[in-house]
């Protein structure tokens, strides 16, 4: 019997238990240790962020969708590849340590914000989890209520505005959709003007979405314009303050909001595992997913650099497509190499990149072919639907597209959900 610890709840951790579930026989013992007790699917972080659906119905619980799996919840502190052993902190309780016999590193990435940016700590937020998907929903609803009421127009446009830095897919996605959105509220605004709003996107490179190629890419550049999003491309942030970013040319874009999806690092627990790290710090891997130089330890996700046969040999990208393909390759390999049995090379056939581009809209490459419009976005929802697990989270989320279909997008601010009066607060007495 082997003892199987998997580390992380996300994409690599989630799918590759599901997949050893599947494949291991019932004498082996799979224990996943994550943070929280949920799955997120990320793709869809910004439709929730945007009104389109539902925050909860974006989270998986681990332990309802993994039935063969111990779930341990807490914090990962420590790693010891000698004992084979790691060290839990679970909330409220005792930390105490798991033992394993087989390691699979998947804890993901953590945003990573330039120090070298004045106030870009202190004053920008990530996008990766559902919490900042919600407090950025509040946060553009509550500034246009505070717009509406503002008298000062320099104000008023401060408000109005949202800077992303990063032109992927996330930043790129989140801004469409929070453009749709905040225009769609302005029916409830009459004195605030539709063209006060604005999203601006800043990215380093020549172009947004780099990975569609770079004509297409300027194509899609460009269509974004057109509808109103402003895109700052190939300029850098010099400076972050109260009431503006700073770009590196000198420009100043008056702004109280600033979301940074500009890159990631790797978890910083790779460290403890005595094994080579690319530039990235990204744990390296053989082809199978085990990690380089350290013996009954694998690796897959953001935190690893997976050579990918299809490409050559080239690290996999950092997405969660890929990451669910190493899930399904690792879990393979795991499988037949406590059977006695071959693994394989990691090989990933990539059947395009998509994004979704707001309401009805989209672009990517589908199997090398550019595709832009209706089409695009509806072969994206088509995908996450497929990918999304479990049967009841694809009922959730059909229902909240169909509604969204016929009804506006919901703009109630959730700010006030998570506070709680207590019988001597006075708004609690009060008649």
């Amino acid at each position: 019997m082997a003892r199987i610890l998997i580390l992380g709840g996300g994409f690599g951790g989630f799918y590759t238990a599901l997949g050893l579930e599947k494949r291991l026989g019932r004498g082996h013992e799979l224990t996943l240790a994550a943070r929280e007790n949920y799955m997120l699917y990320t793709p869809l972080l910004p439709e929730a962020a945007a009104g389109m659906l539902e925050p909860r119905h974006l989270v998986v619980p681990l332990r309802s969708a993994l039935r063969r799996t111990r779930v341990a919840i807490g914090e990962v502190t420590a790693i010891d590849t000698a004992r084979r052993t790691v060290r839990l902190e679970p909330p409220g309780a005792e930390p105490f340590a798991l033992a394993y016999d087989e390691l699979v590193f998947a804890l993901g990435s953590a945003t990573r914000m330039p120090r070298a940016v004045p106030g870009l700590a202190e004053r920008a937020i990530g996008f990766k989890s559902l919490a900042e998907a919600i407090w950025l929903r509040n946060r553009v609803l509550s500034h246009l209520d505070m717009a509406d009421a503002a008298s000062d127009e320099a104000e008023r446009r401060r408000l109005m505005t949202v800077v992303f830095v990063g032109g992927g897919y996330a930043g790129v996605e989140t801004a469409a959709e929070l453009f749709d959105m905040a225009r769609d509220a302005l029916r409830y605004y009459p004195a605030l003007d539709p063209r006060g709003i604005r999203i601006v996107v800043i990215e380093a490179a020549a172009s947004i979405l780099r990975d569609l190629g770079e004509d297409f890419a300027l194509r899609v550049q460009r269509h974004l314009v057109r509808k109103g999003i402003e895109i700052r491309a190939g300029a850098t942030l010099a400076e972050v303050r109260e009431d503006a970013v700073v770009l590196t040319g000198g420009e100043e874009i008056p702004t109280r909001t600033v979301v940074w999806t500009a890159g990631v690092v790797a978890n910083p627990l790779t460290a403890q595992i005595p094994a080579e790290r690319d530039a990235r710090g990204r744990l390296v891997t053989d082809p199978q997913l085990r990690v380089a130089g350290v013996e009954h330890v694998w690796a897959l996700g953001d935190s690893a650099a997976v050579p990918d046969a299809r490409t050559g040999g080239a690290p996999a990208p950092q997405t969660a497509q890929h990451a669910l393909r190493e899930a399904r390759a690792l879990a393979a390999n795991l499988t037949a190499h406590l059977d006695g049995g071959a693994t394989i090379a990691f090989a990933h056939g990539n059947l395009g990149m998509l994004a979704s581009l707001g309401a009805r809209d989209g672009a990517g490459r589908l199997l090398g072919v550019p595709i832009r419009g209706f089409f695009a976005w509806w072969v994206v929802r088509t995908y996450h639907l497929l990918q999304l697990p479990t049967l009841a989270r694809k009922a959730r989320v059909v229902i909240d597209w169909t509604i969204a279909l016929f009804f506006p997008r919901d703009i109630a601010h959730l700010g006030s959900l998570g506070t709680v009066r207590t019988a001597h607060s006075p708004a609690a007495v009060r008649p």
